[in-house]
């Protein structure tokens, strides 16, 4: 299994995270080129008051956000737009799954966007976990053509598994 699921808030569970989770993981690493079963992801479901935490210590934010990662090897291309360098795809054995990194993601802060955005919870959690798996393989979103990069990729993934472009 790709996804390595703690959960610590059973809001989760009821919403069906762990399938969600997988699938969008799946989708980004098949999107581009990559064996998902190669591959493994820890993502700790958690609720606002533990994602604050971590966005503190992390990142010096001590509010709440919706969902957090943490590659495991810095892969971001140093040219702005330019993709970034992905593992091989010849040489990924299920047998010895790839770390890509750990995900957080909270429900409170999820649920309140969704609905003020008036979008399907199980939509906007697919999202943020195929744009947080993103972040583990290099992309991101700080500079404009990355940005631009990203987002066109979320977009054409999200497309292909029947979601509406988030932005």
């Amino acid at each position: 299994m790709l996804i390595d699921l703690i959960t610590e808030d059973p809001r989760w569970q009821e919403a069906g995270l762990d399938t969600l989770a997988e699938n969008a993981a799946r989708a980004a690493l098949a999107h581009l080129g990559l064996v998902p079963a190669a591959h493994e992801i820890a993502l700790l479901a958690c609720d606002d008051a533990r994602i604050a935490t971590l966005n503190t210590e992390f990142r010096g934010k001590p509010v709440p956000t919706n969902v957090l990662s943490w590659p495991d090897e810095d892969l971001a291309a140093e040219e702005a737009g330019a993709p970034p360098a992905l593992p091989d795809p010849s040489a990924q054995d299920p047998e010895e799954a790839l770390f890509l990194g750990d995900i957080a993601i909270s429900y409170d802060t999820c649920a309140r966007e969704a609905a003020d955005q008036a979008k399907p919870f199980a939509d906007h959690v697919t999202h943020l976990i195929l744009h947080a798996t993103l972040h583990l393989l290099g992309y991101d979103h700080i500079r404009d053509k990355d940005a631009t990069l990203m987002e066109t990729l979320e977009i054409e993934i999200l497309g292909k598994m029947g979601i509406a472009n988030p932005y």
